[in-house]
């Protein structure tokens, strides 16, 4: 279970994996069971029942399912466990893969969490932004419940969710997040994680997008640049021609994001999510967390 097929990261980023979240998941561990007894450790550590899997197979676990969103079932078997077994182990080590962040090229000990963290990267290192949304399809809610409509996207004619990802030039994912329902549009989503305030704050910083982020281009267009308007009906050829040659211009350098979307998406829950929605950001901040990893080695 252990192999990059199954897990999705090469099994010497699986060693180092495991020897990062140990620390972590011993100290939630500890937490938890103080709350339980309501005060400090009674009997001897290492006393009372062991643990059906180790803290090793708890991750390899939660990894083939976050890569293959195999049923809890399934791997159940696989290990000779209960069911719940698994579901407990996906539920500790999923908040602590999505808790790490993404990783910076050519800065192990750098990690970026939130979208400030990534404007304050890019104006510390010059790098410019590569921004677009991207969609998923979840299971729509039940009948009667309140906010329903939310998560039909108009786009897709669909129920999804939708994340914000950035990257630099080169394709490599620096960050993925501001998730909303897939009805809110793109700019909005953008605009309500604060990137307006992040960009008055950091006027140095440089940012390309696609044309649903017109408004923002519009409202800085000295540091966001979004593909031109297209022009009138009655425009002269010179216009099309124009128009086309600087849309394609935009297009080619901005294409590096669509790739950075794309590698998520090769993991089965970001290609369609049949889990619970309430698990759908940290699902997709542990998937893009790990493909980060990869990323800053390019």
């Amino acid at each position: 279970m252990s192999h990059r097929i199954c897990t999705g990261i090469s099994r010497r980023r699986l060693g180092k994996l495991i020897a990062e979240l140990a620390d972590p998941w011993t100290a939630q561990q500890e937490s938890r069971l103080r709350e339980r007894r309501g005060g400090d450790r009674v009997r001897a550590p290492g006393a009372g029942p062991g643990h059906d899997l180790t803290f090793t197979d708890r991750v390899i676990t939660t990894l083939v399912v976050l890569r293959f969103q195999l049923p809890h079932a399934a791997l159940a078997l696989f290990y000779n466990v209960d069911r719940a077994t698994i579901t407990r182990a996906v539920g500790e080590i999923r908040p602590l893969l999505a808790a790490r962040g993404f990783a910076v090229p050519g800065k192990p000990q750098l990690r970026l969490r939130t979208l400030a963290d990534v404007v304050a990267y890019a104006a510390a290192e010059g790098v410019e932004l590569r921004i677009d949304g991207t969609e998923v399809q979840v299971r729509r809610p039940k009948a009667n419940r309140p906010g329903r409509r939310a998560f039909v996207s108009g786009k897709k004619k669909q129920n999804t969710i939708k994340p914000t990802v950035i990257s630099d030039g080169e394709g490599r994912l620096l960050w993925c997040g501001a998730t909303r329902p897939g009805r809110m549009h793109d700019v909005t989503t953008l605009r309500t994680e604060g990137i307006e305030d992040l960009l008055r704050q950091y006027p140095n910083v440089r940012a390309k997008v696609d044309s649903g982020y017109q408004g923002l281009a519009r409202d800085f267009p000295d540091q966001v640049t979004a593909p031109p308007k297209k022009p009138p009906k009655d425009a002269t050829e010179a216009q099309l021609a124009e128009y086309n040659t600087a849309r394609k211009t935009q297009s080619s350098q901005r294409i590096c994001v669509e790739h950075a979307i794309a590698e998520p998406k090769q993991w089965r829950p970001l290609q369609r999510y049949i889990g619970r929605r309430e698990h759908f950001e940290d699902t997709m901040l542990a998937i893009a967390g790990l493909v980060s990893d990869r990323c800053a080695e390019r």
